[in-house]
């Protein structure tokens, strides 16, 4: 067989390619590390690097650029950056950091940059969000008037969280703080809530405790879980709430209602401090650096309930800080307080006292108060945080023996069942008509004469007996959210007529 070359082909196909050929050149500024270690890098070189963006090195791992100082710039890395080297090339890419967003992730568990961590495969979306956003305007926003329910009575009750809210959680180690981010989550089954869970500093066993829990609760489906546990570096541990605020706006900004919880900005507000010192800022109170401030400041103004214009979307947060020795004055829990919009407060003495949640409703506020309530939880609770105050201050005084008059001794005893009324077992939040009913029970004083250790037991008894006999008062208090004087006759009508054969 002989192979026939056509030279004319040939020919005319080189002449195409040289005719079409054009030369360009392109200037790329190129940078050398000239440190690298502990997570951090400095870098030289790059004079049009700007603050906020993204750098590749060459071994293909990023930083984002945190200083910028006048011989060189302050890199903190992500991602596997153990190969980087002095002397290393790093080059700009023009970009801020950016992570995957979307309905794709509900369900899953993620890093800070977006990649799974689960065994589920990996996650395909078209949609990114920058970590760093800036907050929408007042303009933009409408006033917090929607209830967010938590499922915890002694919150929804007397200290009420919106939609668009920020609420903090404060208090010591180890007494509830997590499990109340556990229950709301799990109360907005059904209700249409997008929840992210950011986890920062946390032990892996923790966080694998939370999501079994949410997946036993059938409450995975709606909700994204964002780790940095304690073995993560501390540049990933400080993207991480900015990475899981980004992925509840996608929620907010498509029209939807999502919640956030940052569980916990005392160890983000540690790691930051670490990346500031490794890169030489001027340390001030605390050894934090100057900006620690703004550091929560610009995460949680990112919450807000959008105007009609804009959507109607909103983003709830509820971020939590760790006290020592219940010291809600030192430097980072005053900061996030002063940011927030009330703070629900664990105290220590109640926890080991056996009240559960342990919260505090004397120093706990709402700043949102009534309006974050339904009318019939406002007709109900409206005097319980009064009366719970009012109480702690008669009870040291009863324990000192002090002889008591008659109506003392009642509110005492209203005071006792209130606190009964009010604890809750960890993971079984109660629906919003479920609270309204035991708490008119309460604060009508049908549960005055109930021996106190038979509280719980009258409870469960009577939600049921509403629920089965009375099934048209649930109907209509779930329908109405208003208590009228016909549903107030009835209700107290069904809550005698139990009492009764429960006596």
């Amino acid at each position: 067989m002989v192979l026939k070359i056509d030279s004319d082909k040939i020919t005319q196909l080189i002449s195409s390619e040289i005719n079409n050929y054009k030369r360009e050149a392109t200037a790329e500024e190129v940078g050398r590390v000239m440190e690298a270690g502990d997570g951090i890098a400095r870098v030289s070189g790059l004079t049009k690097a700007m603050a906020g963006e993204m750098l590749q090195f060459q071994d293909g791992a990023y930083g984002v650029i945190l200083n910028l100082d006048r011989n060189d710039i302050g890199v903190i890395l992500l991602g596997d950056y153990e190969k980087i080297q002095e002397g290393d090339t790093v080059k700009c890419t023009g970009k801020i950091l950016q992570v995957p967003t979307g309905d794709e992730l509900l369900g899953r568990i993620i890093d800070p940059l977006g990649n799974p961590l689960d065994s589920k495969g990996p996650i395909k979306t078209g949609s990114f969000r920058p970590v760093e956003f800036m907050a929408p305007g007042v303009v933009y926003r409408q006033p917090v008037k929607e209830p967010l329910q938590t499922g915890i009575k002694a919150i929804d009750s007397m200290i009420p969280i919106g939609k668009g809210q920020r609420e903090l959680v404060i208090g010591d180690r180890s007494i509830g703080k997590s499990a109340i981010l556990t229950d709301t989550i799990i109360n907005q089954k059904g209700k249409n809530v997008f929840c992210v869970f950011v986890a920062i500093g946390q032990k892996t066993s923790t966080i694998a405790r939370i999501v079994d829990k949410l997946e036993e609760a059938d409450a995975m489906q709606y909700t994204i879980i964002v780790s940095a546990t304690a073995k993560t570096s501390a540049a990933l541990q400080y993207i991480a709430p900015y990475s899981g605020c980004a992925a509840g706006e996608y929620f907010m900004y498509s029209g939807r209602d999502a919640l956030v919880v940052y569980d916990d900005l005392s160890k983000h507000a540690v790691a930051y401090r670490q990346l500031s010192l490794l890169l030489k800022r001027p340390p001030g109170r605390e050894a934090y650096p100057g900006d620690i401030f703004y550091l929560h400041s610009r995460l949680l103004e990112r919450s807000a309930k959008l105007s009609e214009d804009k959507g109607g979307g909103s983003l709830t947060a509820i971020p939590v800080i760790e006290t020592k020795a219940g010291d809600i004055s030192s430097y980072i829990p005053t900061n996030v307080v002063s940011i927030t919009d009330g703070q629900i407060y664990l105290e220590d003495d109640l926890f080991n006292s056996g009240i559960r949640p342990a919260i505090n409703p004397g120093v706990s506020v709402s700043r949102v108060g009534g309006n974050a309530q339904i009318n019939a939880m406002k007709k109900v609770a409206g005097m319980l945080r009064l009366d719970l105050a009012q109480y702690r201050e008669l009870e040291t005084f009863a324990k000192f023996g002090t002889e008591l008059d008659k109506e003392t001794k009642k509110q005492i005893a209203r005071g006792e069942r209130t606190v009964e009324v009010l604890k809750q077992n960890q993971y079984s939040p109660m629906d919003v008509q479920d609270q309204v009913l035991i708490l008119f029970a309460l604060t009508r004083g049908y549960l005055d004469d109930i021996e106190v250790s038979k509280i719980k037991n009258f409870e469960s008894q009577y939600l049921q007996y509403m629920h089965t006999s009375c099934a048209d008062i649930v109907a209509e208090l779930i329908k109405s959210e208003d208590i009228s004087n016909a549903l107030e006759e009835k209700i107290k009508e069904a809550t005698e007529k139990f009492k009764k054969s429960f006596g």
